[in-house]
């Protein structure tokens, strides 16, 4: 067999991984040599395990509805014939879950069951069909999943999806609601960091926040209403004002239950509004089309890699526009949603930045600008 009848084996092994299309077959018929990790599998089974993980916020962080220091956390290994894939559940206040209810939900996940760990579609159809809900549990399998399949790869997962990462956006970098002397010095701390800033909005004190910050950067602006505006003639008010500071894009700027309102604020709007709290799975996407301008797509919200990589391809296929998002995070789940940032528009992967326990090094931020390594998988060096 020639190097170049390998090369495209290996090619099209990736792709069909990459596309969600089952490529058991390939693998089968395949000698193993041709591929970066040597090992034959027989007789391997998946074995899950996980711990609790409390992420240290290194500020107090507040947004329109609450504040916290903390946020809990479980952390997911899935091992593969002595090869480990790492992911992991996070679960802000918002979010309704829990260390307990993550705990409940991964006791009930057997992947021993499967001896293929190639097809994610069937055991991750399997893993979310256990019980409703649980999206972050669910999506610290399908991290930890992807992770193991790159690494059996030998390829990292943008390279998988055929994505380009030098073309992945630059990072905003969130400043929470605070005095305006905090975040003064929140913002001097980071400016010369990073190319854009995103700012939490949604209380009395909005424009305050906005003037405190121009007075020390100019920096374009991304700012989170957090569901905040109750009122569309209000929200529209802000927004045209935040085109005038400029702001560049602004995210759920009101209730997800007003999803009316939000679409007379969409089609008046000067800036391009996505959906945050008003998004969580792919199921969604279409019924937001004609609300909102884009998607905030979240991990821990849609099930992980899986669920995430159809969305995007189903936005874009709508015309709208896209947004990768994460909450407080390790590197682990930060690094999961960079590995499909060269396809989007905006990016708000700075959870790992946030916390002062991080377990892994993974995607990093160099000059504010996501940047990918070439490590298999998600990328990760455990510390």
């Amino acid at each position: 067999m020639t190097q170049n009848r390998r090369d495209f084996i290996k090619t099209a092994a990736l792709a069909a991984i990459g596309s969600g299309i089952a490529a058991n077959k390939l693998f089968a018929e395949t000698p193993v040599s041709l591929f970066s990790i040597n090992r034959s599998g027989k007789g391997a089974k998946l074995k899950l395990r996980f711990h609790p993980y409390n992420l240290q916020l290194k500020h107090v962080f507040t947004v329109a509805t609450y504040s916290r220091t903390t946020t809990p956390d479980v952390q997911v290994e899935v091992e593969y014939d002595g090869i480990t894939g790492y992911g992991e559940a996070s679960m802000p206040p918002y979010l309704g879950e829990s260390v307990e209810s993550v705990t409940r939900f991964l006791q009930q996940v057997n992947l021993e069951q499967f001896s293929d760990p190639f097809q994610l579609e069937e055991i991750l159809a399997y893993v979310d069909g256990i019980m409703p809900g649980n999206t972050a549990a669910k999506a610290s399998v399908d991290i930890a999943l992807h992770d193991l399949v790159g690494k059996l790869l030998g390829a990292p997962w943008h390279k998988i999806w055929g994505l380009d990462k030098s073309k992945a956006p630059s990072t905003t970098y969130t400043i929470g609601i605070d005095t305006p002397d905090v975040v003064r010095q929140k913002t001097l701390e980071v400016a010369g960091q990073f190319n854009i800033l995103k700012v939490k909005l949604g209380r009395d004190n909005d424009k305050e926040m906005i003037e405190t910050i121009r007075s020390v950067t100019q920096l374009p602006i991304a700012v989170d209403a957090n569901q905040g505006w109750t009122d569309k003639h209000h929200a529209l008010d802000m927004i045209f004002w935040l085109k005038e500071q400029g702001i560049v894009m602004v995210e759920q700027p009101m209730p997800k239950t007003q999803l009316d309102d939000i679409a007379w604020v969409t089609q008046q709007s000067p800036l391009p509004i996505f959906a945050d709290e008003s998004l969580q799975r792919l199921s969604d996407v279409v019924k937001l089309k004609d609300a909102f301008t884009g998607i905030n797509i979240k991990l821990m919200k849609c099930t992980g890699m899986r669920e995430a990589w159809k969305m995007v391809t189903l936005g874009r296929a709508l015309g709208m526009k896209v947004m990768v998002g994460c909450m407080t995070e390790t590197s682990c789940a930060v690094s999961a949603a960079a590995q499909f940032s060269p396809a989007v528009d905006f990016a708000d992967l700075d959870g790992n930045l946030l916390i002062a326990n991080d377990r892994f090094k993974g995607m990093e931020v160099v000059k504010g600008k996501i940047t990918l390594n070439d490590l298999p998988g998600l990328g990760l060096v455990k510390l």
